[in-house]
């Protein structure tokens, strides 16, 4: 949050000074978001900014005049949150970073490090869509690997059973999606892969499992990519209510 603020502050937009900000963090209980949304819409805010689709989808539900902004939505064609990359109709916009070839790109890498790599788990949250799953599954077969996909759950997902259906399935690297319960345990996730030894590839968002600095940094250019959103809907010159 700290850099998301900092990203806006480079904008102009500085809270206390035409800007305040609600929070509302759910740490991966997706069963909060609705609760989250309702709560927000009730205070009157100008605008949501949010991560992740299935947090959109639990906010779409609660307004559709209060204006969205999202970031990491990998495909938000394909999830059904907008028409459109250049219209992507009603109250929802937002900016996505997502490459189709990402999932070659980090399959490839693995194999670098492990050229005889065939067999690859994919560790994804039960709670969202297939369409980062599928995708990376996609990307597998066609590098000659057998994908294996590990679903695990909000409130309480099991990790350690994830890591051992992994080892039973004799994975050889492992793929984390970037998705909701994966980014609030993703220091359990990095401590599990070094205990199995397993090749482990992470989105840029959990770095901080490794790099805290380089996740700060990130965050800080989301708020700077999402300024100009922010903006198209918050005239200057009055307190605005922005939350996060």
């Amino acid at each position: 949050m700290d850099g998301f603020k900092s990203g806006l502050r480079d904008l102009g937009w500085v809270e206390g000074e035409g800007v305040h900000f609600e929070l509302r963090a759910a740490e991966g209980q997706l069963q909060l978001l609705p609760q989250f949304a309702s709560e927000l819409v009730s205070l009157g805010v100008d605008l949501i900014a949010v991560i992740g689709a299935v947090t959109v989808r639990a906010v779409r539900q609660a307004t559709t005049t209060i204006p969205i902004v999202f970031a990491v939505v990998v495909e938000p064609i394909g999830d059904g949150l907008a028409a459109s990359l250049e219209h992507p109709g009603g109250n929802v916009t937002g900016v996505t970073i997502f490459d189709p070839r990402q999932a070659t790109a980090q399959l490839q890498f693995l194999r670098v490090i492990k050229p005889e790599l065939e067999r690859v788990a994919i560790l994804s949250d039960r709670g969202v869509s297939d369409c980062m799953s599928n995708l990376n599954q996609e990307a597998a077969r066609a590098l000659q690997m057998r994908p294996q996909v590990i679903r695990v759950e909000a409130p309480s997902p099991d990790y350690e059973k994830a890591f051992a259906a992994m080892e039973q399935e004799r994975a050889e690297a492992l793929i984390v999606l970037e998705e909701p319960i994966n980014q609030a345990c993703r220091m359990q996730i990095a401590d599990l892969a070094a205990a199995y030894r397993l090749p482990t590839v992470f989105p840029i968002s959990m770095l901080d499992a490794g790099g805290p600095d380089r996740l700060r940094n990130k965050s800080s250019r989301s708020g700077a990519e999402h300024g100009p959103l922010y903006g198209s809907y918050l005239p200057r010159g009055q307190t605005r209510r922005l939350t996060y």
